[in-house]
């Protein structure tokens, strides 16, 4: 492992920031979902499938991968989901044993109305967020700037 330089207290400081920062905004984004009468996986999951690049196949294992779970605990939660009426599951017709994922209209419109609160949110935590992240890494970011892109230093 190569040496890296040990942290001062300003970058510690600034560490124990942004991990309350991100908690601060997944208890929130854990309450929005309850709210809304749904768990916070299925909102999660409802992310994953809407977020999928094209060449992605919504599937199980893909919404397993994504959330970080056992493919046990995906198909739980798809199941769930499925019975809620905010996922269809739908068997591929080149494997039979996979199943292609698909959020009905009731799952499209819970997921925006989410995704605007969690909008706002982020837009309210992004510069304490992005002064945590400046103080880490070393790079300012803008908090206002589109994804991908950052001034300052690198």
């Amino acid at each position: 492992m190569p040496h890296v330089r040990d942290l001062g207290a300003a970058q510690y400081r600034a560490l124990a920031e942004l991990r309350y920062q991100l908690r601060r905004f997944l208890t929130f984004s854990e309450a929005a979902a309850r709210a809304a009468g749904v768990e916070p996986q299925q909102h999660q999951l409802l992310l994953v499938l809407k977020a999928l690049r094209p060449h992605d196949r919504p599937t199980v294992g893909v919404v397993a991968e994504r959330l970080q779970i056992q493919h046990n605990s995906a198909v739980e939660l798809v199941q769930r989901s499925v019975e809620r009426g905010f996922v269809e599951r739908r068997t591929s017709h080149e494997d039979r044993r996979e199943a292609s994922l698909r959020i009905t209209r009731a799952g499209e419109g819970l997921l925006r109305r989410l995704s605007i609160a969690h909008r706002t949110e982020l837009r309210s935590a992004a510069p304490v967020l992005v002064k945590a992240l400046n103080s880490l890494v070393g790079t300012t970011v803008s908090a206002g700037a589109p994804r991908g892109q950052t001034g300052g230093r690198r």
